[in-house]
């Protein structure tokens, strides 16, 4: 049934109240005060409930494409009626570990980073026409991690030191506002798209360091989906053209939906306890952030993924994640640690222990705190980490008891739980925005620039027949060798 605008604000709560949950929200304005990067909270979280006490009943988590923090959210520490807020609810020391304004060292001498929007040698700011995708993979990362991001080896031009600001995202700006963002939220390894999705459904990348297609009938190791399933929690992904779980081959093939089918179950308020929901990566309206996709196709992707839940019956009780895979090999100032991982090596070339680079993150939920900023140390296995203490029996924190078994590896046992910011009480159901943000439409795909990287008929026949080691750079190159037609499941809703 067709939901007209005011209707959608009345259950999104935006009616009679918004301006009054900007500013106070009583729920949770002093539940907790924010004493600085590592220190303790004072006051009830959500973690210090049982798990069966919990009301978080609805999970969903969006994961885009590509952005490194500094990047992306780098403004916010320059935004004062953000950090002014900050100061009112948690106290003098509220901040957030931002950095836009560098000077990266280039091969003909420093360069500083400058903003990509409105900048006069940057014809199509929004999408990096004219540029190389900036380099991300396992050796870029480490030479970037080591030298710089313009360094020898990074496979970066200038592209990779331009950032955005608030006005440039209209959507995520009022999210990372209103909700709760991280400053120490990292790509799960310092490699490329694949291992990284993997880390977010299994804990693991099985030992890819590559955007290697998976051996025919598909990734044979366990993932949360596995788990979820079998302890009888409800779980779906939703695609909207490229399905990744179909990595996984055809055993969780009764999980996957179109995207449409998301946002009907939004309105009808029957989402499952778990939803994933990944964006289009194909084609002209291509919204994953990808570059040199149309960031603004990205904006209009999340606005709608999260106005449709905060307008359902299970906003009420629910929790919304937007996160990104990897730093798409744009720059950040903060040098990514090492974690405890069933593959971590003392030889770099070798490690999974170590992370990415910080990627953009925000939580929203009626009981995130408002405009908070979290400090603690996570990746995607800190998704995991939620879902298993909400519904598997995970610990909320901590490796837990010799002979437990909720855990996939490792990486998920000792992960930071990401709600741990979450109130135990409810904050505020009113967003405080209107999420109907305007999002000016997207520009005609790209002619130059890119990777340039095409599968060549030898990789895409042995990707077809199993060949794990094919080479990729794109969830396109997989669509064009087949990799999902073999699982059986079809592209393109």
């Amino acid at each position: 049934m067709a939901m007209d605008r005011r209707d959608f604000l009345k259950r999104a709560g935006l009616v009679g109240g918004a301006a009054a949950a900007a500013t106070a929200l009583p729920g949770c304005r002093q539940l907790f005060h924010h004493l600085g990067p590592g220190s303790a909270f004072t006051g009830r979280g959500m973690l210090d409930l049982p798990a069966t006490e919990s009301e978080i009943d609805h999970v969903v988590v969006v994961m885009m494409e590509n952005r490194s923090f500094d990047h992306w959210l780098g403004w916010l520490a320059e935004d004062h009626r953000f950090l002014a807020a900050g100061h009112s609810r948690y106290g003098g020391r509220f901040g957030i570990d931002g950095r836009q304004h560098q000077v990266i060292q280039g091969p003909t001498g420093p360069v500083a980073t400058a903003h990509l929007v409105g900048a006069a040698d940057e014809p199509s700011p929004f999408q990096g026409c004219g540029h190389v995708d900036p380099g991300h993979g396992w050796d870029e990362g480490r030479a970037q991690r080591d030298g710089g991001f313009l360094s020898p080896g990074s496979d970066n031009d200038v592209f990779a030191t331009g950032y955005y600001v608030g006005d440039d995202l209209p959507f995520t700006s009022q999210l990372a506002r209103r909700f709760t963002t991280f400053d120490r939220y990292h790509a799960s390894v310092l490699g490329p798209t694949y291992p990284n999705r993997e880390y977010l459904h299994s804990a693991q990348s099985g030992g890819n360091k590559t955007n290697a297609f998976p051996p025919a009938g598909g990734f044979t190791w366990d993932t949360i989906w596995d788990r979820l399933r079998g302890a009888g929690v409800p779980a779906r992904y939703y695609y909207s053209d490229l399905p990744f779980l179909a990595f996984w081959g055809p055993r969780l093939s009764d999980l996957m939906h179109p995207s449409a089918d998301y946002f009907a179950d939004c309105a009808a308020g029957t989402l499952p306890a778990v939803s994933m929901l990944d964006p289009r990566f194909l084609g002209p309206e291509q919204c994953d952030d990808h570059p040199l996709a149309d960031i603004r196709r990205g904006q209009a992707f999340l606005r709608d993924a999260f106005k449709a839940f905060a307008a359902s019956p299970n906003w009420h009780k629910g929790l919304f994640v937007i996160t990104y895979d990897e730093w798409g090999g744009f720059f950040d100032h903060v040098r990514p640690p090492r974690v405890v991982d069933d593959r971590a090596s003392a030889v770099d070339e070798e490690d999974f222990g170590q992370t990415g680079f910080r990627v953009p993150t925000v939580l929203a939920s009626p009981f995130a705190r408002p405009g908070f900023v979290d400090h603690r140390t996570y990746e995607h296995s800190s998704v995991l980490r939620f879902l298993e203490w909400r519904f598997l029996g995970a610990p909320p924190e901590g490796p837990g008891r010799p002979g437990d078994s909720w855990f996939l590896t490792g990486r998920d046992r000792n992960a930071n739980n990401l709600g741990a910011s979450l109130s135990a009480r409810r904050c505020s159901d009113d967003l405080g925005f209107d999420p109907n943000v305007f999002v000016a439409p997207g520009a005609p795909a790209c002619t130059t620039g890119g990777d340039g990287g095409v599968l060549s008929t030898q990789a895409a026949s042995a990707a077809v027949t199993g060949g794990a080691d094919a080479p990729t750079s794109s969830m396109q190159d997989a669509a064009e060798a087949g990799v999902f037609d073999r699982m059986g499941v079809p592209v393109g809703h």
